[in-house]
């Protein structure tokens, strides 16, 4: 294990590791068995999301019915390669690369002509072609797909529906930005992954805190007190959070509901 003060955890959303991880392996290993499938499928995009998945998984079910991929774009950054590779390597796990370009290319030129698709539209079509891949392996191989959304992203509506949002199971759906990383701390998650700045990659040099104009402890902090206490926005401005950045989270949070239900439909059967 590491040492998991390395990572700096805000003081209200600290965990006890061992617990937690006993919780996720448990989990996983339960699901496993009631779904009666052998191994497990997991896109690697050499994040800490899917690092700390993989930990996971190899740990309940073990490395040998742990089936991971790289599924990069053209623009992926090739670091992001090297730590996927870095954390099939540290787990012993089987890794294939299944390269998306020709998909996406292919998906983008079948849609109707009209203004030209924007970087978030192509990281869109790229992140739901990723998981028409790894439904197909899961197809072919009596698997089942590993999600690796955290709750920070799946309040604030920072995933694509059909792509990284689906999944079979998720072991880290209700932990925090900043929990995920303590916990892959405590796991020995490769240093390097441990401290890049979080990127879903969808463009060079994108950052996911540049893009969303916030910091994940500062996020996370904000939402643990909205969602988890219920506390007002006032409150939480008179806590010394910025009145806009929370206004702003509060209007992500209720513009992304739907994106966390399952589409609703009228009652028709008594």
């Amino acid at each position: 294990m590491s040492d998991a003060r390395r990572v700096s955890t805000p003081p209200e959303l600290l965990i006890d590791a061992d617990a937690v991880h006993a919780v996720c392996r448990t989990f996983i290993a339960d699901e496993f068995k009631k779904i009666g499938v052998r191994n497990a499928i997991l896109g690697l995009s050499g994040g800490i999301d899917s690092a700390l998945v993989a930990f996971l998984t190899a740990d309940a079910i073990g490395a040998d019915r742990l089936r991971t991929y790289i599924l990069p774009y053209r623009t992926s950054a090739a670091s992001s390669r090297d730590d996927a590779l870095a954390v099939a390597s540290a787990l012993g796990c089987s890794v294939e690369e299944v390269p998306i370009s020709a998909g996406v290319d292919a998906v983008e030129a079948s849609l109707p002509a009209g203004t030209p698709i924007t970087p978030i539209q192509r990281g869109n079509i790229a992140a739901r072609m990723r998981m028409i891949t790894l439904y197909h392996e899961s197809a072919r191989h009596d698997g089942i797909v590993m999600g690796t959304g955290n709750k920070s992203e799946a309040m604030i509506g920072y995933t694509t529906l059909h792509g990284d949002a689906a999944c079979a199971i998720n072991p880290i759906g209700d932990l925090y930005k900043s929990q995920v990383r303590a916990l892959a701390a405590h796991l020995g998650v490769p240093d390097a992954i441990l401290t890049k700045a979080p990127s879903a990659d969808l463009w060079p040099g994108q950052t996911d805190e540049g893009e969303g104009g916030f910091d994940y402890p500062t996020l996370d902090r904000i939402l643990f007190r909205l969602v988890d206490q219920g506390a007002s926005a006032e409150s939480v401005v008179a806590d010394g959070f910025d009145q806009a950045l929370v206004a702003r989270i509060q209007k992500m949070i209720a513009a992304s509901q739907f994106k966390r239900e399952m589409p609703p439909f009228p009652k028709i059967t008594t």
